[in-house]
């Protein structure tokens, strides 16, 4: 059974809604701190600097003041003198403070940036395949790029606005503001998905050959439409703010010079007193406009932590038991015993968040595979098949734990392997699919992400065994040829190829081919069947055949219906039986199809 078909069926492409319903959740601020922790000498000094520098803008009105008083006035040059110098002076350290500030808030900031990242990254790595097959690429990436850098503002930006103004103002709306900044950050991460799935190569293929270009623009710009609709509210719910601290601020000036204006008049205050205040006002007119972006500043940035730390909180699905053993192995037995397996429920598995509607998702996939049970021999070849949906895939899944059995157990040479790190695993099987992957890097690198420190020698040993080296040679860059975003600039037959160069390369003990020559042409098949007897000798190999010819000299095959075996034994045992291997082996002989 296609393991992502189980999990694509009632998708539909409306947000989530109760991405905006959701309240902050306790403890968020504490934790927040809790990433603080590590920057506590850096915050310090930051915060030391945003103080004094917010002392310093005091202090250059009050000098002014005694300039005009002491020095102006009873005409006094060496008081004006020493004062402008003290005010210049003033500047020049007002100007070093702030460059001191900006250097200890970008180490914070870019500190945290990388620090979230990375334990993002490191998280989501963690998490089953399972995951992967629910999960909007787009609102990930959204979470790793838009969110932790919203996270990162509270120690910066914000944070040196709310020391250094120091005032609080209309919490009354704090409610509204956050809706709309949840809100904002969902229809933003679903924009970005759009673009994510349209833009890669498969996307784009998809879209040139099935697509309708009036539906897509139709499609994309509702959600820009949504991103720009919240963006004019949030903006006209800040300039509200802004207008009425403008208002503020000019009432408070006309007030100052028409009472002040009086009172210098009468004797009540002097010239230079008068000048000082009006110039204290100016000065704290620019703080207190800041605040009506720190309280939206301050929201942000709470959401986007919690938007992080609802990924962190996520438990992998599939990890090592903290007492699991090292496998060590050269020619492994593998044996399942009573296997069941039912596909886990969403909310086991993922976020609603991160997917185009989970909770709309009603449809279970049942149960997968039925008490099943079979062992594969040291060193041979035990081939799956059956018609489509029966459960082949899902088996060649459960042997690497992309996901584990609901009951029964899989073990190798004796050991459950849930029992077995999951590295010491992985590292023991190597898989060739049915549309290989390749990054978009150079053939070296894509055949060293098996074995980091492969030499020239070894990739061309390897090439040479998968069939691949005269193409290669032939290249002008040769291995450094760039493969192209999901190596679309090789064909089908040569990416194969490739995929088996990697895995000769990797040397492992479990080899698992999950019907990789069913979309070549004959030429490329030959190639591919030719690679692969290099790729299967000596090793373990559990092969799911779609091309029964390819599986004749299997030691053994598993005829699978409805996620059950139904038939088993060697070819031509399974041909004169008369049973379902031998109908579909017969229908592929007479008619040359593939089914």
């Amino acid at each position: 059974m296609s393991m992502h078909a189980a999990w694509m069926t009632h998708r539909s492409m409306t947000a989530d809604p109760s991405v905006k319903e959701q309240k902050l959740k306790p403890g968020t601020v504490k934790r927040i701190f809790s990433f603080a922790r590590p920057y506590r000498t850096n915050i310090f000094i930051y915060l030391a600097t945003v103080v004094v520098d917010a002392g310093l803008v005091v202090a250059t009105p009050l000098l002014l003041k005694r300039l005009i008083d002491e020095g102006v006035i009873p005409k006094n040059p060496s008081v004006v003198t020493n004062l402008a110098i003290l005010v210049g002076l003033l500047a020049i350290a007002d100007a070093g403070f702030n460059m001191l500030g900006r250097y200890f808030s970008s180490r914070i900031g870019e500190g945290l940036i990388y620090d979230l990242r990375s334990l993002v990254f490191a998280h989501v790595q963690k998490q089953s395949i399972a995951f992967f097959t629910r999960t909007q690429t787009g609102a990930l990436i959204s979470r790793i790029n838009s969110d932790v850098i919203g996270a990162q503002q509270a120690f910066t930006a914000t944070l040196s606005g709310v020391v250094s103004n120091v005032v609080s103002l209309v919490l009354v709306t704090i409610r509204r503001l956050q809706s709309l900044t949840r809100e904002s950050f969902g229809v933003n991460a679903e924009m970005s998905s759009t673009m994510t799935e349209r833009f890669n190569v498969s996307g784009a293929m998809l879209v040139a050959l099935y697509g309708e270009p009036d539906r897509e623009r139709e499609y994309f710009r509702s959600r820009a439409r949504r991103v720009a609709d919240i963006g004019i509210k949030m903006a006209m719910l800040n300039r509200l703010f802004f207008i009425a601290l403008t208002s503020v601020a000019a009432i408070a000036t006309a007030f100052a010079y028409g009472i002040g204006g009086h009172l210098a008049i009468n004797g009540g205050v002097t010239v230079g007193t008068l000048l000082a205040i009006t110039a204290l006002l100016a000065r704290l007119y620019g703080p207190l406009t800041a605040l009506s972006n720190v309280r939206i500043d301050v929201m942000t940035s709470l959401v986007s932590f919690e938007r992080v730390f609802e990924v962190l909180d996520l438990e992998p699905m599939v990890k090592s038991r903290d007492n699991a053993i090292e496998l060590k192995t050269t020619e492994p037995r593998i044996e399942f015993k009573n296997v069941n397996f039912s596909y886990p429920r969403a909310e086991e598995i993922s976020l609603a968040s991160l997917e185009s509607a989970a909770k709309a998702e009603t449809v279970q996939s049942g149960q997968v595979l039925k008490d099943l049970s079979f062992v594969a021999s040291p060193g041979t070849m035990t081939a799956l098949v059956g018609p489509s949906g029966a459960g082949k895939t899902t088996i060649s899944a459960l042997l690497p734990r992309l996901y584990d059995v609901t009951d029964g157990s899989i073990s190798i040479d004796g050991h459950d392997i849930r029992d077995l790190t999951l590295e010491s695993l992985r590292d023991s099987i190597g898989v060739v699919m049915q549309d290989a992957h390749l990054f978009h890097e150079t053939i070296a690198e894509n055949l060293r992400y098996a074995k980091q420190d492969a030499t020239e020698e070894e990739m061309k040993q390897a090439c040479k065994s998968a069939q691949i080296w005269s193409l290669i040679e032939s290249l002008p860059n040769g291995l450094e040829t760039m493969v192209g975003e999901r190596g679309h600039r090789l064909s089908g037959g040569e990416k194969q190829r490739l995929a088996i160069a990697r895995l000769l390369l990797k040397s492992p003990a479990v080899v698992i081919l999950d019907e990789a020559t069913a979309h070549l042409d004959s030429e490329n098949e030959q190639l591919v069947h030719a690679a692969l007897q290099s790729a299967l000798k000596g090793r373990t190999s559990i092969v799911i055949a779609h091309r029964l010819s390819t599986v004749r000299d299997a030691d053994q095959i598993l005829v699978l219906e409805k996620g059950a075996i139904v038939e088993r034994g060697t070819h031509d045992e399974l041909v004169a039986k008369g049973g379902l291997y031998s109908e579909l082996y017969n229908r592929q002989d007479l008619t040359g199809a593939s089914n």
